[in-house]
């Protein structure tokens, strides 16, 4: 198999949301075929340029899962099964990448603030944005302002983001924001809020750096937040 071969067809497993042979895809009768951990396993071996892979076979085909799901033509859990061929795929192009001397774009700290147990959002986040090249540290559900701050001072991060699926629990995001400002780190770390009950009002209110709907919106956020550096 050629090298724009092989490419094409881990970007079309994770499109497909095949994280090994033995998972189903969408399209019938595609068990037993390689999925990503094989292909990419492949493309490692056949020496290919893993930044290739990252921008060829994962970033470009998250973005077509990206439209699918504008679309309503994928659901949550599809974009999840794309969304976790890409961190499989992370885990095993990350030191090959680092080899390469591949550059983070920057360190980015997400959370799930106190209260609040929900997940799935801030995972599909946490996933793509390794997969656009950021170091990300994911500090979980019912995290304390404390240990957000904590994460931030520990790993020098130049980026936060927080979630929330409850009216109740959003209100804490302020708490966190407050809480950079009395540490004197509000300057350093652009904060990034999501989830269902939050809006761009309430991230211009409690003084986030800007409020996204899911995580292709926090990728183009981040990528204009980078060219206005």
């Amino acid at each position: 198999m050629d090298t724009s071969e092989l490419l094409e067809k881990i970007a079309f497993n994770v499109i497909q949301g095949r994280v090994e042979a033995e998972d189903e895809g969408f399209d019938p009768g595609l068990e037993g075929q390689p999925g990503v951990t094989e292909l990419v396993n492949e493309a490692l071996n056949q020496n290919i340029d893993p930044k290739k892979i990252l921008i060829e076979s994962l970033t470009e085909s998250m973005e077509i899962v990206g439209e699918k799901f504008e679309q309503n033509e994928y659901l949550i859990p599809d974009m999840l099964a794309s969304a976790e061929c890409v961190g499989v795929a992370m885990d095993l192009l990350s030191p090959h990448l680092i080899k390469a001397g591949v550059e983070s774009k920057g360190r980015f700290i997400i959370a799930t603030v106190k209260g609040d147990l929900h997940d799935i959002g801030k995972n599909i986040v946490a996933i793509m944005l390794k997969g656009a090249g950021y170091d990300v540290v994911d500090a979980g559900t019912d995290v304390s302002s404390d240990l957000i701050i904590d994460a931030v001072k520990d790993n020098q991060a130049h980026f936060l983001g927080l979630s929330a699926l409850l009216t109740t629990t959003m209100r804490n995001m302020k708490d966190v924001i407050e809480k950079l400002k009395s540490e004197g780190l509000r300057d350093d770390v652009k904060v990034l809020i999501g989830g269902a009950p939050t809006s761009k009002d309430f991230a211009a209110q409690i003084g986030a750096d800007a409020h996204c709907k899911d995580a292709f919106e926090a990728l183009d956020v981040l990528k204009s937040m980078q060219s206005a550096k």
